[in-house]
């Protein structure tokens, strides 16, 4: 690499960092690209649109650059999970590639709490999402998850998905915060805390489907209560 390129990827990287610090603290809709620039140590308030172009571009460039680390460490445990019946096995390969990237991490960390923020913004969650789509191993993992119950309903299937995204996202984003400010955790290694988080989320994902009931009629209810 030249000394120019070097510049421009250490430049960039500068920007990242202070981008993922900013959006994390404050959310992404707060933070302009000036306050980026400025933050990152840029001179010129046009830096990040030079760099990355848009902030949707900016807020990608981020997520591909921890994705690539997760997604090498969910290949690992897929690869070990294969042919297993066991739910716990394939939920561990959700959790523990998200936590063992957090925990290599220095402190404080920004990601989870960025992630969280992420989620937040309707314009901004779908990148987000689409880096999920568009991970083979997580396509995986999820199937194998999918083989063990299979006669979970649909619409409970989709459902219980969502739950576990935001119990994995907003437990990792609580205990960074409390890292990050010195605070006591529940557990004392993120080994221990994806542990927990593997209990939660075997819980969600095997308890009971109770059957729909008919929604009650509560006006005529409330107007039968107050009738003399």
């Amino acid at each position: 690499m030249t000394g120019r390129g070097e510049r421009a990827s250490a430049t960039r990287e500068q920007i990242l960092t202070a981008a993922e610090r900013l959006f994390a603290e404050h959310g992404v809709y707060a933070v302009s690209n000036r306050q980026v620039s400025e933050a990152a140590g840029q001179g010129n308030n046009t830096a990040v649109g030079y760099h990355f172009g848009t902030k949707a571009d900016l807020v990608r460039a981020i997520v591909r650059k921890h994705a690539a680390r997760i997604e090498h460490d969910r290949e690992r445990m897929l690869a070990g999970a294969r042919g297993s019946d066991e739910v716990r096995d394939w939920v561990a390969c959700l959790v523990r590639p998200v936590t063992e990237h957090l925990a290599v991490m220095e402190t404080p960390s920004w990601f989870a709490r960025f992630a969280a923020q992420v989620m937040t913004d309707p314009a901004m969650r779908d990148i987000l999402i689409d880096d999920a789509l568009t991970s083979p191993a997580l396509v995986q993992i999820l199937d194998g998850l999918n083989r063990c119950l299979p006669d979970l309903p649909m619409p409970v299937r989709a459902e219980r998905k969502d739950m576990t995204s935001h119990l994995m996202m907003h437990t990792c984003a609580e205990r960074e915060q409390a890292l990050a400010e010195g605070r006591p955790t529940p557990r004392a290694t993120w080994h221990a805390a994806a542990t927990g988080l593997i209990d939660a989320v075997v819980a969600v994902w095997t308890a009971p489907v109770t059957p729909e009931t008919p929604e009650p009629d509560l006006i005529a209810i409330s107007r039968k209560d107050a009738s003399p």
